[in-house]
């Protein structure tokens, strides 16, 4: 049966769901349940919709900007680890400990605290009790309600906007699209970088914000030298046979990209955080001996590599950074520094 009749049929289920977050929304937001705010500030990232708006480069351009000037923590719950509660991350992890994204950030970048706990409330109360931050990022925490955050990052694709998205499971929202007051900035994200005038104030007009909510439009800016086994430039790689492996949730862009630079690829694709089992590493392995070329490589995505550089010989990846349009990156800066003050 197609996914889409299939998710028609589930209409009703969609009603039922969309009823159940409205009413819990409405108590957290009357103070019939509580929320738990803090004396530091708190920023979250998140999205309305079910993954791929681009959170992990979005808190990876915080860690960037707030790094140097403030002792900063991150928090997510480490989807998909085998370990449960609070956990700090250290130099012994591998990603089925803490998950992919929080072992990420923790690699890349030197003086930086990163923990899991999907409860949030608790999490913090750690995070401030054993490293005394004095801001915590809170990942994909926009619909953990029982953190009161002290400011909201909503985040949605260029081209599915949650405007234009219903309810799960008929949709992809994990909440009605009313949530979007609660943002302070709504970032579009994944544009195209020659997105126009016109169509971005269309955009900004179909969004329908209020009480003073920001919108800003970023794209994604791909590193133009390979890192992992092959440190060569992206422009070399015209020359190469790519096998590319993909663990999230829209590769797409990535795709799009690869094509657009004339790069030969084969791509296997699995599903989002997915966890690699022996036999998988084992069908790659031998996809690539296939490969009848002396000029070769395996390509994957930074949030992969972290969970394949292990098991998987000659890997390389393609870092990715967010990248604002129209030249606002300086107005979205001044927003977020001005939090601390």
């Amino acid at each position: 049966m197609p996914m889409k009749l299939i998710r028609f049929l589930l209409f009703p289920v969609a009603l039922i769901y969309d009823l159940v977050t409205r009413i819990r929304n409405y108590f957290f937001d009357v103070g019939f349940l509580k929320s738990t705010s803090f004396p530091i500030p708190t920023l979250v990232v998140g999205n309305l919709s079910v993954g791929g708006t681009g959170k992990t480069p979005q808190i990876e351009y915080l860690i960037r900007l707030l790094k140097e000037k403030y002792k900063i923590a991150i928090l997510s719950r480490g989807y998909k680890r085998k370990t449960e509660g609070f956990v700090l991350v250290d130099e012994s992890h591998i990603a089925e400990d803490v998950g992919d994204e929080p072992l990420q950030y923790f690699k890349k970048f030197s003086n930086l605290t990163v923990a899991v706990d999907a409860n949030r409330v608790n999490g913090i109360q750690q995070l401030i009790a054993k490293k005394s931050p004095e801001i915590i990022l809170l990942d994909d925490a926009y619909q953990h309600r029982k953190v009161k955050a002290g400011f909201y990052i909503l985040l949605t694709k260029y081209n599915d906007l949650y405007t234009d998205d219903f309810i799960l499971p008929t949709g992809n929202l994990r909440e009605s699209k009313t949530g979007a007051k609660r943002a302070n900035i709504i970032l579009v994200t994944k544009c195209p970088i020659n997105l126009s005038e016109i169509e971005k104030n269309k955009i900004v007009k179909h969004l329908n914000t209020s009480n003073g909510q920001k919108v800003f439009f970023t794209s994604i800016a791909y590193s133009e030298k390979l890192k992992g086994s092959e440190s060569i430039a992206l422009t070399e790689l015209v020359n190469f046979q790519v096998l590319l492996i993909t663990g999230i949730a829209n590769p797409n862009p990535l795709l799009e990209f690869l094509s657009e630079k004339n790069i030969r690829f084969k791509h296997l694709k699995f599903a989002d955080h997915h966890p690699f089992s022996d036999l998988e590493i084992k069908n790659i392995e031998e996809e690539f001996v296939k490969i009848k070329s002396d000029k070769k490589l395996i390509l994957t995505t930074e949030k992969d590599f972290v969970r394949l550089s292990e098991k998987v010989k000659r890997l390389s990846y393609l870092e990715i950074k967010t990248q604002f349009l129209f030249n606002a990156d300086d107005s979205f800066n001044e927003i977020i520094l001005s939090q601390k003050k």
